[in-house]
């Protein structure tokens, strides 16, 4: 039974953890056998990519594919940045399949954050556009009020002009 046992342990080469880990646990090492693993090709990544961005509703399908291979080729070419840092300064770079996912989280949390900015923009606007209907509206009512008002004061004025002559004439009839 104890022959049929096998045991799956999954580091990844990034960072300190493998290390450290190898040092505390020499068994690890001597007793196991370590495949590594290649990078995925790029029809890998454009369908893990259209995979998890299709539940953006706001993106259109033909959009949805461009981002998909867009994420995929920037990985890519991630990886071959990091054959020539390794060739340039004989130091590894690793990319792992976590930093593709994250790669996808990231562009979805900043797309959802866009989303809702402008989102919140578009609102912002129709309110200020709703108040500038509401004030002309307004100020279109005063205009008539005012016309209204300003014959209202040309006949009260008509009247204190005929009020006034007639009592200059009565204060100069009260003079003479």
């Amino acid at each position: 039974m104890r022959r049929n046992l096998k045991i799956v342990l999954c580091f990844s080469p990034v960072g300190e953890n493998m290390r450290v880990k190898s040092r505390k646990f020499p068994g690890l090492i001597n007793a196991c056998s370590m495949d590594w693993f290649h990078s995925w090709p790029r029809d890998a990544l454009q369908g893990v990519a259209s995979k998890f961005i299709q539940d953006i509703e706001d993106i259109e399908p033909e959009i949805k594919v461009r981002v998909a291979n867009n994420m995929a080729e920037v990985h890519v070419s991630i990886d071959e940045a990091n054959k020539a840092y390794l060739k340039n300064e004989r130091r590894f770079n690793y990319t792992t399949p976590k930093s593709f996912l994250e790669l996808i989280s990231f562009y979805k949390k900043v797309f959802g954050e866009n989303v809702s900015q402008i989102k919140g923009n578009i609102d912002r606007y129709e309110k200020g556009l709703d108040i500038l209907d509401n004030t002309s509206q307004k100020v279109t009512g005063l205009k008539a009020d005012l016309a209204n008002k300003m014959v209202e004061v040309a006949e009260e004025r008509a009247k204190t002009d005929v009020l006034i002559q007639q009592v200059g004439e009565a204060s100069e009839t009260a003079r003479i």
